[in-house]
Order: C-alpha cells, then structure tokens, then sequence
C-alpha cells in the first residue's frame, strides 16, 4: 500500500491482551524488495506465521484469497471498524486495507510470532496497540537503483514510476523511526540480516520463558 492515503485516527485500545510472541513489522519502500524478503524468511523461519491483510478491492489477475489478500465487500470491512476489529486500517483511493487483531491476538497468545507487511502509517496505528513490536525497515541502496528496479518490472507507467519514487523519499525520511534498518542491496546479505534479527528477539523471548518456569 504505497499510494497516497487517508489514515484514520488510532484507536487508543487500552484493552490488555496476554502476548507471549513477538509481532514484527516490515516497513519499506516500493520496489525495495520487501515481498522477496519476506517471502524468504518466511520459508526459513519455522513457526513464524505471515498477517494477510483484507481488502475490499477486486482481486487482480493471478492473485488468490487468503494468500494474497482477503477479499471481502465494504460493508464486511466497516462492519469490522465498528466492532474494532482492525489493528490497523485505512483508505486507499476507495477501497479499504486493513489487518486483523484477532489474528495478531491468537497468535501471539500462543507463544508464536507474527511477521507484519505494513507502510509507515499502518505501523504507527499498530504500535498503538502492540506496544512491543518490532519494526525494521527496508532501505533501497539508492533512489537511481530503486529506480532500475521498478523499471525493470514492466508493469508500471513513468508517470506511475515517478509517483512511486517521490512517495518513497517521503518514506526514506521515517526511516530512524525503525528500530532496525536493512539496506537491500544483495537479497542473500539482506536475507540474513532479517533472519539474524528476528532470531535474536526469538532467543530473548525463549530464555525469559525459561527463566520464568524455574
């Protein structure tokens, strides 16, 4: 979701929910290689569980529910607004995005930890509620390669490109909000860079729950 949006205030939910896991967010500019990422550690990191978001949007070509999105009618989705149902949420050019926190809820409550492909402003309203999060952000090597590499796509216009690079300077500037920053510039290298972290808050978290048992 890197188009231009309307966020919504947060939701300041004081409600206190048992977390043993830990929640990660994944922040990053279009074209920086954030799926790619995501989709690798996934594959090597056993018993980290991936927060599909929903959307009201029809579903493109290729794309599957409940693998690339949950699709579902506005109606669903204000539905789940009234009821907060919504970690985080928002309106992109008329279709709504949100992500569940009943799915953070249930599995972080069971001791497992969750991966979050959220943009800066979803991050803010999730940070609202999971206080602990983890956020890390994903950094191009430069704005000329980052360039080549949405270019390289073939699906995007230069007016769409050139749109797309002003809005990832504005997210470059939030950058030291991220308490962890990778700079992707060989997938392999960024790949155990983000394995290395959530692993290390992964040891914390068992060594606590040990300590706490004896």
């Amino acid at each position: 979701m890197n188009d231009q949006k309307i966020s919504p205030s947060f939701s300041n939910h004081k409600e206190k929910i048992c977390h043993n896991g830990n929640s990660f967010i994944i922040s990053a500019p279009s074209g920086a290689g954030k799926t790619t990422l995501c989709r690798a550690v996934l594959d090597r990191t056993p018993n980290l569980f991936y927060s599909v978001s929903y959307t009201t949007r029809k579903p493109r070509k290729g794309e599957q529910n409940g693998i690339d999105y949950y699709f579902i009618t506005e109606d669903d989705f204000k539905n789940r607004i009234k009821n907060g149902k919504w970690a985080e949420w928002a309106e992109v050019y008329g279709n709504y995005y949100g992500t569940s926190s009943e799915f953070i809820d249930k599995v972080l409550a069971s001791g497992r930890d969750i991966l979050l492909d959220i943009d800066f402003q979803g991050t803010l309203q999730i940070l609202d509620r999971y206080h602990e999060s983890i956020t890390i952000f994903i950094m191009p090597p430069s704005l000329d390669i980052l360039k080549l590499r949405l270019e390289s796509r073939g699906t995007d216009s230069k007016l769409a490109i050139s749109r797309r690079i002003d809005a990832a300077e504005k997210e470059m500037k939030n950058k030291d909000f991220y308490r962890h920053i990778i700079i992707n510039d060989k997938l392999s290298v960024a790949v155990a860079d983000l394995i290395s972290i959530i692993e290390k808050y992964r040891t914390q978290v068992s060594h606590t729950s040990i300590q706490q048992k004896l």
